[in-house]
């Protein structure tokens, strides 16, 4: 018997656990994230995202170590709920099914505990779709060795997430997750793809990653302004002028409703079907995502935040892997 899989209404992305090119991760970091992690868990958010790939050089792996730590020696309220779902990268040398088998076990190795949900990185549709197959076939083998408790996808489009439910239908695999790019600024998995209507038809769950664009959508940055370093900062450099009616509209509504820009972005996530997963790597940060939590953005505000999303010029970069 497969064990219940509990996903809330809100996770807590962990790409920057680890990540020094992107996110300037550092090991003295890690008492501030194990907080971050207590916190999010004491409050209802027990979904943590996390990727063998994730962690850079010689930290490979250092995402899911803390993780597997931090649910270790956590004591408090949810520790039963804690959902640990684990992306496995569809690297070109991983050929065989018992590729992915071997690495979902190196993932709960490095957990120390099972991945609750494990999940394909990306389809590899797009440059090799001769290759997806046996791997999508060993997700369902750590699923039907009850290794884990779900299975999911991540950067799927809908033809190719059709696909996969068939294939994983006739193994008796259901798919648990779809998560995607999707925010304010990118709405196109939703708008064009129609892939929330494709996952309520097939009684998938929406997890929508990068809810806050990056930060784009904090407020915190401005034109003028002072930019994050490297990557980051070129792409807000493109994208912050063309921003600028959608980040009026998120001001005003957070504004009227006491809450800030960041917790009304996240609202309209959670108002539109799906489970956001913001990261965190501060207690402040962590908080203040907490607070898009126990209150409902109404018919009219979303409306208006639709309007605006949808005006915007230059939306986020999709990701390259994303399917149709």
């Amino acid at each position: 018997m497969h064990q219940q899989l509990i996903l809330p209404t809100m996770g807590c992305g962990t790409w920057a656990w680890g990540n020094r090119l992107l996110w300037g991760y550092d090991e003295s970091m890690d008492s501030q994230l194990q907080a971050v992690f207590n916190l999010c868990v004491s409050h209802g958010v027990t979904l943590f995202d996390t990727g063998d790939s994730y962690g850079t050089g010689r930290l490979n792996g250092r995402s899911e170590s803390l993780l597997g730590r931090f649910a270790r020696e956590y004591n408090g309220a949810g520790k039963e709920d804690i959902c640990i779902a684990t992306k496995l990268a569809a690297y070109p040398w991983r050929l065989t099914r018992q590729s992915m088998v071997k690495a979902g076990k190196s993932s709960a190795q490095r957990l120390r505990r099972n991945v609750d949900l494990v999940q394909m990185h990306w389809s590899t549709a797009n440059y090799a779709p001769w290759q997806e197959g046996a791997l999508l076939d060993g997700l369902a083998e750590l699923y039907e060795q009850e290794l884990v408790k779900g299975v999911g996808l991540s950067n799927y489009g809908p033809k190719r997430l059709q696909w996969v439910h068939k294939r994983f239908s006739e193994q008796g695999v259901p798919i648990a997750t779809l998560q995607v790019q999707y925010s304010l600024l990118s709405t196109y998995p939703v708008t064009q793809l129609r892939l929330k209507d494709v996952c309520d038809e097939l009684g998938i769950k929406l997890i929508a990653y990068s809810p806050l664009a990056l930060g784009i959508l904090t407020g915190k940055y401005s034109e003028k302004g002072s930019f994050p370093k490297g990557i980051r900062g070129l792409l807000f450099r493109q994208l912050l002028p063309g921003t600028q009616p959608l980040l009026s509209c998120l001001r005003e509504i957070a504004q009227s409703r006491n809450k800030t820009m960041s917790q009304v972005a996240l609202n309209w996530c959670i108002c539109k079907g799906t489970i956001p997963i913001p990261g965190a790597k501060s207690v402040e940060q962590a908080k203040e995502n907490i607070g898009a939590l126990g209150w409902k953005l109404d018919a009219n505000e979303i409306a208006e935040l639709d309007r605006a999303a949808a005006s915007v010029d230059k939306k986020m970069v999709q990701n390259i892997f994303q399917t149709k």
